[in-house]
């Protein structure tokens, strides 16, 4: 009887070994396909709703590094930002800057498409009901403008109503 019992659990050792290598490399792969995205964000130190920006970029998938200055036209000149298209924090993603409280799902939509001669994304000022600007349930509209190497700007979105996040798809 221990035989047979021992032939048995081999064989099922044997037919579960498989499917538990697949399940591991599926688990991996799917972990790869969640990868954070890194951002570089410009900010003053003593700005509350830039860090609740850094805050949502975090649970929106972004891995951000924080550089807090004193300097921030500084900062907005070096990338490129005319001052009618500029905020209050500025993130710098494989070279696109992404001005303003920009919502994070727009973020990755630019990421995936890269429009031509686009320099990056802006929501000039601080609308309420942006990321980072909320104010209980209010929320006013506002536009996200693609920013062109020219100088010049397109609405790239509006916004009529909260963005929803990734995660609630």
């Amino acid at each position: 009887m221990l035989t047979v019992q021992a032939k048995s659990n081999a064989t099922t050792a044997v037919a579960v070994i498989p499917r538990l290598i697949l399940m591991v490399c599926l688990f991996i792969s799917s972990g790869l396909a969640v990868a954070e995205t890194d951002i570089s964000v410009f900010k003053n130190p003593n700005c509350g709703c830039c860090e609740k920006w850094v805050t949502y970029l975090e649970g929106e998938g972004f891995s951000p590094t924080v550089t807090d200055s004193d300097s921030m036209s500084d900062v907005k000149q070096k990338h490129g930002i005319a001052p009618q298209y500029q905020s209050c924090h500025t993130g710098v993603v494989d070279g696109y800057v992404f001005e303003g409280h920009v919502p994070a799902p727009i973020m990755k939509r630019f990421l995936e498409e890269k429009p031509a001669d686009a320099i990056g994304l802006s929501v000039p000022g601080m609308p309420v009901g942006s990321p980072g600007m909320e104010v209980g349930h209010r929320h006013d509209d506002y536009d996200v403008l693609l920013l062109k190497k020219d100088g010049s700007s397109e609405v790239y979105e509006h916004v009529s109503e909260p963005v929803d996040s990734a995660h609630s798809h």
